[in-house]
């Protein structure tokens, strides 16, 4: 069974990003009612648009499901100064 708080993760992502349901909607190629009915979980996301959601906002299936509480971010297709970049900035955001 799906977790009821899918469409919570969704809108969390998606405030996150700063972006409205009409800008999710577009990105993802759905309509806003769409994306409304996911945050409202009212209809759940396919397979197939989960893992599109999960791209989008660089997270795992299985952090959108709740499966677990850790996100990740893929540093993939980086090299190793820009990773070292990132690396810095997590560490100065967590000691504030």
């Amino acid at each position: 069974m799906v977790n009821n708080l899918l469409g919570d993760k969704i809108k969390e992502l998606r405030l996150s990003f700063n972006m409205s349901q009409v800008e999710l909607s577009q990105k993802l190629g759905v309509t806003k009612q769409c994306v409304s009915n996911w945050e409202n979980d009212n209809i759940v996301p396919s397979v197939d648009m989960l893992i599109n959601i999960s791209k989008f906002f660089k997270v795992t299936t299985d952090y959108l499901l709740e499966l677990t509480d850790s996100d990740s971010v893929s540093l993939k297709g980086l090299s190793d100064k820009e990773k070292a970049h990132i690396k810095m900035l997590i560490d100065d955001l967590k000691n504030k």
